[in-house]
């Protein structure tokens, strides 16, 4: 049986990090792509040369051009630039619509069955994108947010409730962005309702620092962002879909009809599973929860509506 292959597009911190990361879990060839010359070769020769200590034997390849690429099970989209001073949000999602088109017309020519990942920000806007350039069956398409989301969810409770992260069950839906929607009322530790573990205050306070976990980090560096934290949300989600886990994961999905929604790439939880998208887990919400998840769905529309492709 030949082994599983995952392409990941783009090696700054994200992608480089990801490709490591997938790199140490052994079930896949990797293959790093970037336009700059010598970087994604540089990097894959490092991660190489951690093979005698950890013992994996996984290859990992840099590349420059998409040719290494051909026949990928999964490519992770993570090329694309940050917001600059002075950019406008929509200048940044003009030039990643550019970028993030060029790419998924490369890898629809060299890998016309893999599942697509995309990382690239705006995430909602930019998956709407792949879709829409690959033309793959709209389970194949998907964005990552919400994995990261719901693990910056997670631990923000588990360190005011002094408990492991793994304890804690939670669900993050919409955007990726201060209109995400973390469910409360679907969050517990080991099955106790957190409303019954903490004041309505405490908890108001965290849903409002996962929405801004990404701005905290971004704050704190100076200059760019997180990636450690993105990265190994990735590599969850890559596991489910090579190795066929079936987990239940909130990821931007296509809805058609879900949701009260049709059309669009939304945060929503989904089985992820060898297929890609395999099934859309929906939520019964109450008119609060609602009224939050339209805001944010409309929020998405509009990003979409800006675009050019």
């Amino acid at each position: 049986m030949s082994r599983k292959k995952v392409t990941v597009v783009g090696a700054g911190n994200v992608g480089a990090t990801c490709a490591q990361l997938l790199a140490l879990k052994g079930w896949a060839d990797v293959v790093l792509v970037d336009i700059i010359k010598g970087v994604p070769q540089g990097k894959s020769l490092d991660m190489m040369q951690c093979r005698a200590v950890t013992h994996v034997d996984g290859k990992v390849t840099g590349a420059n051009t998409y040719a290494p690429t051909r026949d990928s099970d999964v490519v992770v989209i993570t090329a694309g630039i940050p917001r600059k001073p002075g950019m406008s949000r929509d200048d940044l999602i003009k030039i990643n619509t550019d970028i993030v088109k060029n790419v998924t017309l490369e890898i629809k020519k060299t890998s016309p069955k893999a599942i697509l990942i995309v990382v690239s920000n705006p995430l909602d806007a930019m998956v709407y994108v792949a879709a829409k350039v690959s033309k793959f069956p709209p389970r194949k398409v998907m964005g990552m947010a919400g994995v990261l989301d719901t693990s910056r969810y997670r631990l923000f409770l588990a360190e005011e409730l002094g408990c492991s992260a793994q304890d804690i069950t939670a669900m993050v839906l919409g955007g990726h962005g201060d209109t995400m929607v973390p469910l409360v009322r679907f969050t517990s530790m080991a099955g106790i309702p957190v409303s019954d573990l903490l004041p309505q205050d405490k908890i108001a306070a965290i849903v409002e620092r996962t929405k801004n976990g990404g701005g905290e980090i971004v704050k704190l560096l100076g200059t760019g962002s997180a990636y450690y934290a993105p990265a190994t949300a990735v590599v969850e989600m890559v596991e489910s879909l090579i190795l066929d886990r079936k987990r239940v994961l909130p990821c931007a999905a296509y809805l058609n009809g879900e949701y009260g929604v049709k059309g669009l790439y939304v945060g929503v939880p989904c089985v992820l599973g060898s297929k890609g998208v395999e099934k859309v887990v929906e939520i019964k919400l109450d008119p609060e929860e609602k009224k939050i998840f339209k805001n944010s769905v409309e929020h998405v529309a509009k990003l979409v509506k800006s675009i050019k492709v």
